[in-house]
């Protein structure tokens, strides 16, 4: 409920909701706990909601807050850049359910920007506050993070194949639509 009515950014329109279900199945699929689970439906609710830390402990317990608590950008960093290596440092440190939920994130971002520019084209760089390049080499230094701290997860030849078309796909010219 936390994400009734949102939609998410560079996905052609897709309900936010299904952005946390698709990292949770990606988990799902490779045999994570009910907790982890728990935490990647909930990964971006203190982000992109109202509800605190706080509540979601009170609900969920201390395991799934801390989990989402190291998920979640700390949104008083205001230069994007910065926000983001803090967070990929806080990651970092954190334990590996928290890397393979943030692996999961990365690349079900990556599948559906694709999915979205190849639909739309150019026009779905104005859903973002950040160049979609930026937002591109953000992700390949999450990635080399991922590969350094968890390289046994299963998803990141996956994530490295996807990044690179979707790098390929913002680097190609720009086709006529129609």
């Amino acid at each position: 409920t936390a994400h009734e009515g949102q939609v998410r950014n560079g996905s052609g329109g897709m309900p936010y909701v299904e952005h946390p279900v698709t990292v949770a199945a990606q988990l799902d699929e490779h045999g994570y706990r009910a907790e982890v689970l728990a935490a990647a439906l909930l990964h971006d609710v203190v982000e992109d909601s109202d509800t605190s830390l706080d509540e979601l402990r009170e609900e969920f317990g201390n395991e799934v807050a801390g989990l989402v608590g190291a998920l979640t950008d700390d949104e008083s960093i205001d230069s994007y850049r910065e926000r983001k290596a803090e967070h990929r440092e806080r990651v970092a440190a954190a334990d590996g359910e928290a890397l393979a939920i943030y692996g999961a994130d990365k690349l079900t971002n990556v599948t559906t920007l694709d999915a979205a520019y190849a639909e739309e084209g150019d026009s779905v760089r104005s859903e973002f506050k950040v160049p979609v390049e930026l937002k591109l080499e953000i992700w390949e230094e999450d990635l080399g993070l991922l590969r350094e701290k968890a390289p046994e997860l299963p998803f990141l030849d996956e994530l490295e194949v996807k990044l690179s078309r979707l790098r390929a796909r913002l680097e190609a010219p720009a086709q006529p639509r129609g």
